[in-house]
């Protein structure tokens, strides 16, 4: 099938068939992934609805190749950890599908990036090499055209002066950053935005204490005098975002679809409402897995709508991690 033809999604009938047209294209080609199946036992004739497919635990992508082609890359984004941590490594066959998805995705929550001036605080990303999220936002920085569109890494009397300049002349702001620095930028320079978005990607990075959603978003509308805090979720081992434009509700692209597994059983997914892993299927990662059992605890709502409760407090997920060595 030809990836792109996800971007065409308009409704649950069109997104299952894509997902089970992904499904038997990755079992075919993407040797870890089958191995997995294989392991459980799956019979992949008998899958006809996407929450029928297994979900790769996503410690795999810190001990193998998670690729439909392992021996091409178009470029290798790592997640973040301490020294003593294994990281995971996303191998990218087509960057331009990354580039779709999240340029599409963005455009469908807020718009053109032109309409905005795009300011950055993510030094935690900037201070290593192979961030997706880093991709992403640079991308959407150089789209914005504005002159005073960038990213800023520890200077905040600078970013605080330039936000107020930007107030001063109603300019349309997104101001995207790590929970960490967004909480020191609002600590040491409070002020009151009326023409700028803020969203955080989440993580404390080991900087911070870790807060519940409720206390961060909180102290973020204090310090910068609004009233809701948006908020991105996404990861190295995806190529699509899920957006929140307050109260921490998220909502996905169509290609994109988050589902919660039991915490005790990770083969069984849970009703509407009940509280356990989340599961993500990610259609955008055609040539890698697009089907992935998350570290993060969540709890589904309607309409498709999700929230992000925290991480396991075992960095191992229970079950279905047998072979992973």
């Amino acid at each position: 099938m030809d990836p792109r033809r996800i971007f065409r999604i308009r409704n649950e009938e069109e997104f299952n068939s894509a997902a089970i047209a992904v499904f038997h294209h990755q079992y075919k080609n993407n040797a870890v992934y089958r191995q997995f199946c294989d392991f459980l036992a799956t019979d992949p004739l008998s899958i006809r609805r996407s929450e029928q497919i297994p979900f790769l635990p996503i410690e795999f992508f810190k001990k193998k190749k998670v690729s439909c082609d392992p021996s091409r890359a178009d470029i290798v984004f790592s997640s973040s950890g301490t020294t003593s941590e294994e990281t995971s490594k996303h191998y990218v066959q087509d960057v331009t599908l990354y580039e779709e998805s999240f340029r599409e995705a963005f455009q469908r929550f807020y718009g053109r990036p032109d309409e905005y001036c795009i300011l950055a605080l993510l030094p935690s990303y900037l201070e290593r090499e192979g961030s997706s999220l880093v991709y992403m936002v640079n991308d959407l920085i150089a789209s914005s055209g504005h002159t005073d569109s960038g990213f800023y890494l520890h200077n905040l009397p600078q970013l605080a002066e330039k936000l107020r300049n930007l107030e001063e002349k109603r300019t349309r702001t997104l101001l995207i950053g790590v929970s960490y620095a967004l909480l020191d930028l609002a600590d040491a320079h409070p002020m009151k935005l009326t023409h700028t978005t803020v969203m955080e990607t989440g993580g404390m990075k080991g900087r911070r204490k870790e807060m519940i959603r409720e206390d961060l978003h909180g102290r973020l509308s204090r310090g910068f005098g609004i009233d809701r805090i948006h908020s991105e979720y996404g990861m190295t081992e995806l190529l699509s975002q899920a957006y929140s434009q307050g109260k921490g509700i998220f909502l996905t692209p169509p290609w994109m679809k988050v589902l919660i597994r039991s915490t005790e059983d990770p083969l069984s997914l849970l009703e509407t409402g009940r509280s356990g892993g989340i599961n993500v299927i990610d259609l955008a990662n055609f040539y890698s897995c697009s089907f992935i059992a998350t570290q993060d605890l969540g709890r589904l709502g309607v309409n498709g709508t999700f929230e992000v409760l925290g991480r396991f407090d075992n960095a191992d997920i229970r079950g279905c991690n047998l072979m992973i060595t």
